[in-house]
């Protein structure tokens, strides 16, 4: 362990470039190739939706007929014949099929991998590596290396001004610190500073991953409602499991509440109850719609220039001016909100914590 703090950052990095390079040099990069029989006019919704939504290979680009795109692991476990199949996502390429499975690209199941003899989802457990798990695999290696770097520039540099990598992130960590998680959550704050730090980097790195259109980066991930419930429920267990014996009385007899909202009917525990869950629920929420509705409405100013496209070239190029404009100031304001709802998801969480640990006075 001692050797491996000692050698530099650079060298892991190159290391999982290398690891990522080996990995897809295995598989095929997919290109369709067969010829279209008939042009069909552009669809905004359902080019918004390939974006914003998970899927089983990572689109690159599409040139003309071919759409080239990164296969992904397909991993798949069937209950019903009880064996485990691994391949790549290539093999689904075109809509073919693959060991008696395969990907529709319409219908109540597109996009989802089902056997092709009944064909639904009976029987098959996904644990493929999809693009959203990707990303999220390669932001955490991304974190390691980032805080694996700055803890060694901190152990070199002790008591000395810090530099580099460490000082852009210096101010933020101390904020977390200072302003979310001291002010929040009081004298025990120390406790639940990995946990804080970890969901705000999480959520402000995936955010601006997102707003990057190139490989490694485009997923929606803070987009996928999965994503954020997770962390809600993570959010939600700490808080319940740290939470005073005054934070759950109060909950169940809330003092200075009169009495006929207790009793007969217990009106006020039975709404400190509900708000005990719907507190992760709106972390969740609040999350995933932000950032999903930020994509879709960049992409849907994107759209209009091809809508218009279709009606009459001239004018396809006079509202690209437009879009484009309005794009790239979405863009920029997204950046913002990357920071704003990392904050939010963070302080909240804090909060909670804060709540959850309040002594009886």
């Amino acid at each position: 362990m001692e050797n491996f703090f000692k050698k530099p950052v650079s060298k892991y990095i190159l290391q999982f470039v290398g690891i990522i390079t080996l990995i897809f040099s295995s598989f095929s990069v997919s290109a369709n190739e067969e010829p279209v029989e008939k042009e069909e006019s552009f669809n905004a919704g359902e080019m918004i939706f390939e974006h914003v939504l998970d899927a089983h290979d990572w689109h690159i680009m599409t040139i003309g007929e071919h759409h080239i795109s990164i296969p992904l692991p397909i991993i798949i476990y069937d209950t019903e014949e009880g064996g485990l199949h691994m391949f790549s996502s290539a093999k689904f390429a075109h809509g073919h099929s693959h060991n008696g499975y395969m990907i529709p690209t319409e219908g109540d199941y597109k996009g989802k991998i089902i056997k092709e003899s009944t064909g639904t989802t009976d029987g098959v457990l996904d644990f493929s590596i999809t693009k959203t798990v990707f990303a999220i695999m390669f932001s955490a290696i991304l974190m390691l290396l980032i805080f694996i770097s700055v803890a060694n520039s901190y152990k070199k540099r002790k008591d000395q001004a810090p530099k580099g990598l460490q000082s852009a992130l210096e101010p933020l960590i101390l904020f977390i610190r200072d302003d979310v998680a001291k002010n929040s959550i009081g004298k025990d704050y120390m406790r639940f500073m990995p946990y804080l730090l970890t969901i705000f980097f999480f959520i402000f790195i995936n955010n601006v991953m997102g707003l990057i259109p190139i490989f490694p980066g485009g997923s929606n991930v803070n987009g996928n409602i999965g994503v954020t419930m997770v962390m809600a429920v993570l959010t939600f267990i700490i808080t319940s499991f740290n939470g005073s014996k005054s934070y759950w009385l109060h909950i169940i007899n809330m003092p200075g509440v009169p009495w006929w909202l207790k009793f007969p009917f217990p009106l006020m525990p039975i709404v400190e109850i509900i708000g005990v869950f719907t507190k992760p629920i709106v972390l969740m929420i609040r999350l995933f719609a932000n950032i999903l509705a930020g994509h879709i409405v960049i992409l849907g100013f994107m759209s209009l220039i091809f809508i218009f496209g279709a009606m009459a070239p001239a004018l396809g190029y006079g509202v690209s001016i437009v879009s484009v404009a309005f794009s790239l100031f979405l863009s920029i304001l997204e950046i913002l909100v990357a920071f704003i709802q990392a904050y939010v998801f963070t302080l909240l969480s804090a909060l909670y914590f804060g709540m959850a640990m309040q002594k009886h006075h």
